[in-house]
């Protein structure tokens, strides 16, 4: 990931564990995400319980980066719209 912006500069990375956050918009997306894949796979087999489950979470996994990236950019979003960082302004250490 770049550290800053291309187009206006903004750093992405302000402190060190700043995308811990995006960590549970990506939980509850992957918990939604892995729900549905199962009951998708419960409607069209007749698996049992752990199978479904499982064939959920396999069918899941192709969308982990996306889910990754995407959540980290709800959470730059959500960031400067509660504390916003104008370009090239210095952050206090």
């Amino acid at each position: 990931m770049r550290e800053t912006c291309p187009v206006c500069g903004l750093k992405f990375e302000r402190e060190e564990g700043y995308f811990l956050g995006a960590m549970y918009i990506s939980y509850g997306i992957a918990l939604v995400a892995i729900t549905a894949l199962s009951l998708a796979v419960w409607k069209f087999t007749d698996l049992r319980f752990e199978g479904i489950v499982l064939w959920g979470v396999i069918l899941f996994l192709p969308l982990v980066f996306p889910i990754t990236i995407f959540s980290r950019v709800l959470w730059i979003y959500l960031d400067q719209t509660i504390d916003p960082e104008k370009p090239g302004r210095k952050l206090h250490d």
